[in-house]
């Protein structure tokens, strides 16, 4: 007979609550929440009965908060990066089929020789290619037609080019997606490669992403600046 699940503790829940909230955790860890409030909404949305519990869970995840500096990481990574932009960028979504795969390694291979870029990522049910707007056609063909699910142009590729410690910290990614996204950028795809974050946006949003990032890599510049 099987053992019944156990059910998790208020402490977990809370924790899990606060985890999945960035922002909440990052003002838990600069001390600048109202723990009452905080523990009446996570009642609300948990389903939770004890106030006292999830308040005490609170402060002492808080003093656990409070002995990192995720954010001065992740500013430290940002204050070390610069910004690449290219133009003219397309991408063609195609089937996940093998006999795509094998066209795309004929393709690579033809590319290469050429001093060519592309990307390719490979998910459940597509294989997504970005490659410069002059490659459109040469992929359609080679891929064939009847593979090729979607095609959009007019994009741009803007890359946060960062130290390899980038590997070691988590949270870039997330964000600079997030201040991009809560500025009302549309992010039509993004790739991590390496040390490189890349975003893909319409030319339309070319000027306010570049202005966007190019602010956070600045303030984050002062901001370890000033730590010092």
């Amino acid at each position: 007979m099987k053992e019944a699940p156990q059910k998790e503790s208020v402490a977990e829940r809370t924790r899990g609550y606060i985890d999945a909230h960035p922002s909440v955790k990052d003002c838990i860890a600069k001390d600048l929440i109202n723990y009452s409030s905080l523990a009446r909404l996570i009642m609300k949305e948990m389903g939770i009965k004890n106030e006292e519990a999830v308040m005490i869970a609170c402060r002492r995840y808080a003093q656990k908060l409070s002995k990192k500096d995720h954010e001065g990481d992740i500013l430290s990574i940002l204050a070390d990066s610069r910004l690449e932009v290219k133009t003219k960028i397309c991408i063609v979504t195609a089937s996940n089929d093998w006999t795509v795969l094998q066209r795309l390694e004929r393709l690579f291979a033809k590319l290469i020789n050429q001093k060519a870029l592309m990307q390719v990522i490979q998910g459940a049910q597509a294989i997504t290619i970005i490659a410069d707007e002059k490659l459109r056609n040469e992929v359609v063909n080679d891929v064939g037609e009847t593979n090729i699910l979607k095609v959009r142009e007019d994009l741009v590729e803007i890359t946060v080019k960062s130290p390899q410690k980038i590997g070691e910290t988590s949270g870039v990614f997330s964000y600079l997606a997030s201040n991009l996204s809560e500025q009302g950028v549309n992010i039509v795809e993004t790739v991590s490669c390496y040390t490189d974050t890349i975003f893909i946006v319409h030319e339309n949003d070319m000027i306010q992403a570049y202005s966007l990032l190019s602010n956070l890599l600045e303030s984050a510049e002062m901001a370890t600046e000033n730590r010092h």
